[in-house]
């Protein structure tokens, strides 16, 4: 399986970048994927892939990381449109849109790579299996996920504060149980 980890990697990759590029051209995809990213189910399940994430990151395979960013994008759409959407989390999301249609200065542009960066040194980490230094860093997304939604969303970005705590305390028991599982096989 490893001769296939590139290209898997490649084409997961380009799969996203393609999706990205959908997104930026096409307002009415964009506006279809945020209208079922109103289904906070996807809220939800968005943190949970952090554990394959890091799975994959452990276990070295490129392949299974872009899989899972892929996955990651992916998400926000795979619910259907909720009938019924809280005032709250309606402005929410009509902020991200904003946020993200909106005029890209350097200082968005930086902030904004806070998030692939972020990622990178998760999946180093893991790469490198520290785990400690894993587990802060996901703390650390989670954290500023929730500081970046609340300092530039006010209070709809309060809205986040729940399905990213749980996503992490999920995240953190299950990443931990896992790899100290794996690192007691080897042994």
């Amino acid at each position: 399986m490893r001769k296939y980890d590139t290209p898997l990697a490649i084409f997961f990759t380009l799969c996203s970048i393609s999706l990205l590029f959908a997104f930026i051209f096409n307002h009415d995809l964009l506006d279809w994927a945020f209208a079922r990213h109103h289904n906070q189910l996807s809220w939800y399940i968005r943190p949970i892939f952090i554990i394959p994430f890091c799975f994959f990151a452990f276990k070295r395979s490129l392949a299974g990381i872009s899989f899972t960013l892929f996955c990651i994008f992916t998400s926000m759409f795979w619910f259907p449109e909720p009938t019924t959407v809280d005032t709250i989390v309606q402005e929410f999301l009509q902020y991200e849109v904003d946020y993200l249609t909106g005029d890209w200065g350097l200082g968005k542009i930086l902030l904004t790579l806070i998030v692939p960066l972020s990622l990178t040194l998760l999946a180093l980490a893991f790469w490198e299996r520290n785990i400690w230094f894993g587990l802060s860093i996901m703390a650390f997304i989670a954290v500023g996920k929730v500081g970046w939604s609340i300092l530039f969303a006010g209070d709809s970005g309060k809205s986040i504060i729940i399905p990213a705590t749980l996503g992490l305390i999920v995240c953190l028991v299950f990443v931990y149980l896992g790899i100290t599982r794996s690192k007691r096989r080897q042994n």
